[in-house]
C-alpha cells in the first residue's frame, strides 16, 4: 500500500499540477471564445429553460426529463467539496483562492456546456434499450479511439467506488455523528438500505429521488450559509476586498496570514477545488445528461451551464464568504476542511449551526452516492455489457457499508486514489472537447439559427 500511495502521489502531482490546471482553464477559455461566451449569451435563457420547464413534458428521445437529469447531476457535484473542499482551499491558499475558484467556474460553465451537448449528440441505446452516453461513447463514435474510450471508462469505474461511494458514505456517517451523536454502524446500515431502495429501481428511481432531494438539501444549506453571512454582514465588504486583493498580491502581507499562503497556491488550490467541486472537465455529469428527453443537444447543454453556476458560483461562494466574514480563517488557523466551515457556522448559530452543517454534509454526501452510482454503472456497462448491473448494485451497497463503518486511514488513501483517478478521467475528456470543437460550434450555430427561426 505504501508503494502504491507513493506512486499515486507522483501521478496526482502531475494530473492536478499547475500545468494541468492551465490545461483545464485554458480549454474553457478557448471554448468560451469560439462559442461567443455562451455563459453570458444564454444566461437569461438558462433560467427560463431550467426553471420555466419544471414538471412540463418535453419533446424528443430520452429516458428522464431534462430537469431530472440536472437534479441527478447536481446531486453528484454538490457534495463534500462544497463544504470541506472550499474550506481547504481557503486554508491552504488564503482568501484569494475564492477569486480563482470563481474564475475557473465561469470558464468551467462553458466546458460543462460542451461536455453535455456532445454526450447527447453521440448517445446510444444499450442492449436492454436504456439510453447511455458520456465521454467514452463520444470518443469511440466521434473520434474512433476505442482504446482511449476504454481508458476513460476504467478510470471512471474505479473512481466511482472511492469519490462517489465510500468517502461519501463516511462523510454521511461523520456528519450525523457530529450533529446528532449517531454511531457510525447505525448510519452504515440505514444508508445501505436507503441506497439499495433507490438504486435497485435504476435511473428512473434515482432521478425521482434526486429531483426532490437536491433542491431541498441545497436550500437548507444556502439558508444556513446566508444566515451566517447576514449576521456578519458588516465584515463582508472587507472579506471580499481581501479575496480580490490577495488573489493578485502576496497574501502573507495580510494581517493574521498563515505561513505558506502565496499567489501561486491561492491560484492552484482555488482552481483545483473549483474543478473538483463542479466536475467541469471531468466528463462525469454528461453520463446522466445524455439520458434526458430533449429536442436538441445544445438545449441540454444549457442545463450544464446552470449546474456549474449553482454548484460553484452560488453554493461554494456562500461557504467561502461565510468563512471569510466570520474571521475563523485567521482566528483558528489550525482548522481546515469541514471543521473550518463548522466553526464559521457554530460561531454565529451555535448548536443550530452545527445541526445545519451536519445535515447539509450528510445529504450532500448521500446524494453524491446516488448520482455517482449511475456514472459507475454506465462505465461498467460500457466495459462489460448490461449483465454487470446486478452484481454492480450489490458491490455498491457493500461498499456503502464499509465506507460508513470504515477506519480513517484507508479512507484517506481511497480519497487520494480517487482524486488521482478523477484527474486521469479529465485527460481523455478534454482531448475529446478540443478535437470536437468544430462539431460543438456547428451544433451551437444550428441551435441559434433554429431558435431565431422559431422552430425550437
Amino acid at each position: 500500500m505504501e508503494a502504491i500511495m507513493k506512486l499515486n502521489g507522483i501521478v496526482n502531482g502531475i494530473v492536478w499540477g499547475p500545468w494541468m490546471l492551465v490545461f483545464f482553464v485554458g480549454t474553457g477559455v478557448y471554448l468560451t471564445v469560439i462559442l461567443g461566451f455562451p455563459q453570458l449569451r444564454y444566461f437569461g435563457f438558462m433560467f427560463k429553460e431550467v426553471l420555466g420547464k419544471i414538471g412540463k413534458n418535453a419533446e424528443g428521445e430520452g429516458s428522464i426529463s431534462s430537469f431530472a437529469a440536472l437534479a441527478t447531476a447536481l446531486a453528484s457535484t454538490v457534495g463534500t467539496g462544497n463544504i470541506a473542499g472550499v474550506a481547504t482551499a481557503l486554508h491552504l491558499g488564503g482568501p484569494g483562492a475564492l477569486v480563482w475558484m470563481l474564475i475557473s467556474a465561469v470558464f468551467g460553465m462553458t466546458t460543462k456546456f460542451c461536455e453535455v451537448l456532445l454526450a447527447v449528440r453521440f448517445r446510444e441505446k444499450d442492449e436492454l434499450g436504456n439510453w447511455r452516453g458520456g465521454t467514452m461513447y463520444i470518443i469511440e463514435k466521434a473520434l474512433g479511439m476505442k482504446w482511449l474510450a476504454v481508458l476513460f471508462a476504467i478510470f471512471t469505474f474505479f473512481a466511482s467506488f472511492g469519490i462517489g461511494n465510500m468517502v461519501q458514505a463516511n462523510s454521511t456517517a461523520e456528519g450525523l455523528s457530529l450533529g446528532f451523536g449517531i454511531p457510525h454502524i447505525y448510519t452504515a446500515v440505514a444508508l445501505a438500505v436507503l441506497t439499495a431502495l433507490v438504486i435497485w429501481g435504476g435511473l428512473g428511481s434515482i432521478a425521482k429521488v434526486t429531483t426532490y432531494l437536491t433542491p431541498i438539501m441545497a436550500l437548507i444549506y444556502i439558508v444556513g450559509g446566508l444566515m451566517v453571512i447576514a449576521t456578519n454582514i458588516s465584515e463582508v465588504p472587507a472579506a471580499l476586498a481581501n479575496a480580490i486583493k490577495y488573489a493578485f498580491s502576496d497574501p502573507m502581507a495580510m494581517p493574521g496570514a498563515i505561513a505558506g499562503w502565496s499567489i501561486k497556491i491561492a491560484m492552484t488550490k482555488g482552481v483545483a477545488r473549483g474543478v473538483f467541486s463542479n466536475e467541469a472537465g471531468l466528463g462525469s455529469a454528461p453520463m446522466v445528461h445524455a439520458t434526458a428527453v430533449v429536442d436538441h443537444p445544445v438545449r441540454q447543454g444549457v442545463y450544464g451551464l446552470f449546474e456549474v453556476f449553482t454548484d460553484t458560483i452560488v453554493i461554494c461562494s456562500i461557504t467561502a464568504i461565510a468563512i471569510l466574514s466570520s474571521g475563523v480563517l485567521t482566528g483558528e488557523p489550525e482548522l481546515t476542511g469541514a471543521r473550518l466551515t463548522l466553526s464559521a457556522f457554530q460561531t454565529v448559530l451555535g448548536n443550530f449551526g452545527v445541526m445545519i452543517l451536519s445535515t447539509g454534509l450528510s445529504l450532500f454526501a448521500f446524494s453524491t452516492i446516488l448520482g455517482w452510482y449511475w456514472y459507475g454503472e454506465t462505465a461498467g456497462v460500457y466495459l462489460f455489457g448490461p449483465k454487470v448491473t446486478v452484481p454492480f448494485k450489490v458491490l455498491w451497497i457493500l461498499c456503502v457499508v464499509l465506507g460508513a463503518w470504515g477506519g480513517a486511514e484507508i479512507l484517506v488513501n481511497l480519497w487520494d486514489l480517487a482524486d488521482t483517478l478523477n484527474g486521469l478521467m479529465a485527460i481523455p475528456n478534454i482531448i475529446a472537447l478540443l478535437f470536437l470543437s468544430g462539431e460543438i460550434r456547428r451544433l451551437v450555430r444550428e441551435f441559434d439559427e433554429k431558435r431565431r427561426a422559431g422552430t425550437l
